[in-house]
């Protein structure tokens, strides 16, 4: 069976699979600690907070550097945030290698992509349309987008449903625990790429596959096909 008879959908992570983004998300993060008066944050500290949304990501940032947030304080210091993150520029060299030629064979190929993640959906519309990617997905769901984020299962379903696939035609990409469980809860493969930001060992994340690089996954699809 051909990869595009088995996974007609493939289905991506943003951060940390298709792009580098934790420079510039500690960078924003930073500016806003700063504004707060908190001390910054190391990128490797940033690298363990990225993947559960922008919420988490604020709520850790200031757990880590002093008394955490209010309940009531983490909406607007969470706006604030995406507010001076929004704001910085977009260096196409945060796209990982292969990305794009990967992208552009799939598509060419038949396959229909797809983009599911924690990030904020604007924002990474936004991202995509600045990074020239916008073209290759013709379905897109953020943190945002559905009452529940990754690791449930629903963004991914929705991106699914949109894709015209159920979990017989589907497959996940992603770089931590929270791809790999919506997967599952989608009864969809996971491929795990080796280079993002786990939070965990890879050999932990329960993916059906761990790729080296990105231009690896038609190989690795393959193999699972």
């Amino acid at each position: 069976m051909s990869i595009l008879e088995r996974f007609p959908a493939i289905i991506f992570d943003f951060d940390g699979t298709l792009i580098d983004s934790a420079p510039d998300i500690a960078l924003g993060l930073n500016r806003l600690l700063a504004q707060e008066g908190r001390a910054e944050l190391p990128l490797t500290d940033v690298h363990a907070m990225i993947g559960d949304g922008a919420a988490r990501l604020v709520e850790r940032a200031f757990a880590a550097t002093g008394e955490a947030l209010a309940p009531g304080a983490l909406a607007p210091m969470t706006a604030r945030y995406l507010d001076l993150y929004g704001a910085l520029p977009v260096d196409p060299a945060c796209i990982y290698p292969g990305v794009v030629e990967t992208l552009a064979a799939l598509k060419a190929g038949g396959h229909r992509l797809g983009l599911c993640t924690n990030k904020p959906a604007g924002i990474s519309r936004d991202l995509l349309g600045e990074l020239g990617l916008a073209a290759f997905f013709d379905a897109v769901a953020g943190g945002d987008t559905v009452a529940e984020k990754k690791p449930h299962p629903a963004p991914l379903l929705w991106v699914m449903d949109r894709l015209g696939v159920d979990a017989g035609g589907a497959v996940m990409v992603g770089d931590n625990a929270n791809d790999v469980a919506a997967a599952r809860g989608a009864g969809v493969p996971a491929v795990a790429v080796a280079y993002g930001y786990p939070r965990m060992p890879l050999a932990d994340l329960g993916a059906d596959i761990i790729i080296d690089r990105f231009a690896d996954l038609p190989a690795g699809l393959a193999r699972l096909a």
